[in-house]
């Protein structure tokens, strides 16, 4: 959503903690010729009595997609696109046709022996050249409010101030802004431009951090808010900080352990959060649905961020990544899976050919799921030939 949700997002759920590798190349994608082996099947889609299928979801995102690439912004983004073989009339017509084999197809294996033979592939060159995309996951929190500042509710999230477009540059850092411990209150040039205050300090940065959330207040109503601007400066992660002075590893790394951190060692929030100055601001959106930079609403398990500058907005993609899925105990499990997507956001901590978001939702078991999405794998675009 503008900083998207990814643009931080909803911009980010590991995306928060780890830092990205940019790789230069002459094009980010290649087209690749693929088999059945190469690609598996987008098993999601189908539905039993044991494993529902999430069609529906597709759907929805694919019309999403569509209605974005019917606007002047969509054609303002393909028209110096650096893959020549995109344009935003075939992108549409793409869309349009795999929708159709989406409601015509018997099985499984009928829509990707129909996918194969009507589509080509397009590969991410990746983060290596090699096509290797680092995947990391976001999510629409969902946590408790006050309208009002009580002792338990004592940390904000601001609305942009109505003199913001005069704010001189540099614009202040985020601990002129909120300072040390996040209650700099009446003495900050953001006073009065509070919506909401959160009884915890960390879920007040990480709504920063993903760009949105559905916020339960306290007198029974419930409100949502999204991104509506930021300081200028460039977003720095949580977790990769803590990455750089030997606190964790980036393969242990995870959003549980990171909160976990921070549980046990409040002081640290001192030092860490004010070391990230880009300071997001919010809007209330009227119960909306999360929505991505391309002003369209984010699917859950449909809709990824990518690199804006270089990936095709609205087009249809498939990944294969390593996936948190809930298992019969309520465990999460890691999933090496196939899934057709819909590239939908961007996020400020998303940037070149090797870094995809996945969004998966709102609430506590999507941002347990976004916590622990931390691998790699491919990504594709598909084009009608």
């Amino acid at each position: 959503m503008k900083n998207s949700l990814a643009a931080l997002t909803l911009t980010i759920g590991l995306s928060v903690l780890i830092a990205d590798s940019l790789v230069a190349t002459a094009a980010p994608l290649q087209k690749i010729e693929i088999n059945s082996s190469s690609v598996g099947i987008d098993e999601q889609l189908w539905s039993s009595v044991e494993k529902p299928g999430d069609l529906q979801a597709l759907l929805q995102a694919i019309d999403h997609s569509l209605s974005y690439l019917n606007t002047p912004a969509a054609v303002k983004a393909y028209q110096n696109y650096s893959v020549a073989e995109f344009s935003v009339d075939r992108v549409r017509r793409s869309l349009t046709r795999f929708r159709q084999l989406l409601l015509t197809a018997k099985s499984p294996y009928e829509l990707q022996q129909a996918v194969m033979a009507e589509f080509n592939f397009y590969q991410s060159v990746g983060n290596d050249n090699q096509g290797t995309v680092a995947f990391t996951g976001y999510f629409e929190p969902v946590y408790q409010a006050s309208a009002v500042p009580t002792e338990e509710y004592r940390y904000p999230l601001y609305r942009k101030p109505t003199n913001f477009s005069n704010w001189s540059q540099p614009h202040p850092s985020r601990l002129q802004l909120e300072g040390k411990d996040g209650l700099l209150g009446n003495k900050s040039i953001l006073a009065g431009s509070e919506i909401v205050w959160l009884r915890d300090r960390m879920e007040a940065f990480l709504v920063q951090v993903q760009g949105s959330a559905k916020l339960k207040l306290t007198d029974g109503r419930t409100i949502t808010v999204g991104y509506d601007g930021s300081t200028d400066y460039p977003y720095k992660s949580l977790g990769g900080e803590l990455v750089k002075e030997g606190i964790f590893t980036l393969e242990e790394l995870t959003l549980p352990k990171l909160i976990d951190y921070f549980k046990t060692h409040p002081e640290a929030l001192d030092k860490y959060i004010p070391r990230n100055n880009r300071f997001i601001f919010f809007r209330e959106t009227n119960g909306q649905l999360p929505t991505g930079s391309l002003n369209v609403p984010v699917t859950g398990d449909r809709s990824i961020a990518t690199d804006k500058s270089i990936m095709p907005p609205g087009a249809l993609g498939l990944i294969v990544a390593p996936i948190p899925y809930p298992n019969q105990n309520g465990s999460l499990t890691i999933q090496n899976v196939n899934r057709y997507v819909l590239d939908q956001d961007t996020g400020s901590a998303i940037k070149g050919a090797g870094r995809v978001d996945i969004f998966l939702g709102s609430g506590q078991q999507a941002g347990d799921r976004a916590g622990l999405l931390n691998g790699t794998g491919k990504l594709y675009y598909l084009l009608l030939k």
